[in-house]
């Protein structure tokens, strides 16, 4: 695996950086102390930095040394954590109750962190690589506000590539397809009003609770009878709250959950069903109805020439049987902000079957968003690597086509 020597010699540096980042989680916007770190490294290696995008965004500005050819690329990664409590008790374990960097973000910006130091050492190129740190990714659209806020205008990326880790892959294997590879997300909020009284004298009242059972399992005939059967969707109702007495009928029931679909059309389908199902029966049971349908992220589509730029790439990295199709999954990511804005590729690597965890907390790959989740330290070099040698191939291409020329 040709991994660059000088990152590699890196590793352990890098392995410290994630740890610390890791010991140190921030949520989505307060990503102070994140976010002066990154921009002492990147300081401290001659990067020129713009910060305050999204709040606590850097962006870092690598120019090459040949004469500027107009070539632009974004790298980008985030850098928030969860609102978790962290099971893990090895020595870099979060050190801040209820937060907790179950994503692998300390990662992500310790691999382009590491593309950073290699690229403003090795400056032999045309060109300018701009380094997008982005807060927010978790349900706050980080990458939205920093658009919002004028990240493309100041800086007139080409293309931009993205990457999240991906436990359950082995390590030293990417995972990239062109298309959908992530689903939109979208948050509703249903509240049925009836009226309360004695739990002994339903008759006398507007029981909410039953009402807003018909409504859940009505929600699902959307996806068996409304939706194409080759479109793929999900609905869950995740949480339900109503009554605090055994003995009242309440006055009203509240349900909340999530929406995941590929296509605009599927979604605004499925919009328009939820809110025809939660409202008349509501009134076919004389209740009434609050309906809330937010769209948070949109789905995460993948050019297709970038896509094919990105996997060759990425070849002359790894072997064969390590560059695998992703298939696509229903969870949601913000870099689809930026892949409605300009062209890119969003890829995965492997983050291993979970071996690399401290003992104690299960088997298997542990899924990200979980207790005891921990990113692979192995990965970093691998990752800084295909970073680095992405931008320095998209600088060196020429103009007309995204194909892989490097």
């Amino acid at each position: 695996m040709p991994l660059l020597d000088a990152i590699v010699a890196q590793a352990d540096t890098l392995r410290a950086i994630r740890r610390d980042i890791h010991a140190h989680p921030e949520l989505a916007f307060e990503e102070t102390r994140t976010a002066d770190l990154v921009a002492e490294r990147l300081q401290a290696w001659g990067i020129p930095i713009h910060r305050g995008l999204g709040k606590t965004g850097v962006v870092g500005i690598i120019r090459g040394e040949r004469p500027d050819n107009g070539r632009t690329v974004g790298l980008r990664a985030d850098m928030d954590a969860l609102p978790m409590q962290e099971a893990n008790t090895f020595e870099h374990a979060s050190r801040h109750p209820g937060k907790m960097h179950a994503c692998g973000h300390d990662g992500h910006t310790t691999m382009l962190l590491g593309a950073a130091q290699y690229l403003a050492t090795h400056r032999d190129f045309a060109g300018t690589v701009y380094l997008i740190f982005q807060p927010a990714e978790e349900q706050a659209g980080g990458a939205r506000e920093m658009i919002k806020e004028g990240l493309f205008e100041q800086f007139p990326i080409e293309a931009v590539f993205g990457m999240h880790n991906m436990p359950g892959i082995p390590t030293g294997t990417f995972a990239l397809s062109s298309g959908p590879v992530l689903a939109s997300n979208s948050e509703f909020t249903v509240t049925v009003r009836g009226k309360g009284g004695h739990a002994a004298m339903p008759h006398l009242g507007v029981d909410p609770l039953p009402i807003a059972g018909q409504i859940l399992g009505a929600f699902q005939n959307i996806l068996s009878r409304n939706k194409k059967p080759l479109e793929v969707a999900v609905i869950s109702v995740t949480m339900i709250h109503g009554g605090d007495a055994v003995n009242v009928i309440p006055d009203t029931c509240e349900m909340r959950g999530t929406v995941r679909a590929y296509t605009t059309e599927t979604l605004d389908l499925i919009e328009r069903r939820m809110r025809d199902i939660a409202e008349l029966t509501c009134r076919a049971n004389e209740a009434e109805c609050d309906f809330d349908f937010q769209r948070k992220y949109p789905a995460t589509f993948n050019h297709e020439a970038e896509t094919c730029f990105a996997r060759g790439v990425i070849a002359e990295i790894v072997d064969e049987d390590c560059l695998i199709a992703q298939a696509p999954i229903m969870a949601a990511e913000d870099f689809a902000f930026m892949l409605e804005a300009k062209p890119g590729c969003y890829a995965f690597i492997g983050n291993g079957d979970g071996e690399h965890r401290e003992l104690g907390h299960g088997q298997g790959p542990c899924l990200v968003h979980n207790t005891s989740y921990d990113f692979n330290d192995e990965v970093l070099p691998l990752g800084a690597t295909y970073l680095s040698k992405l931008a320095l191939a998209w600088l060196e291409r020429k103009h007309g086509g995204a194909g892989h020329s490097a």
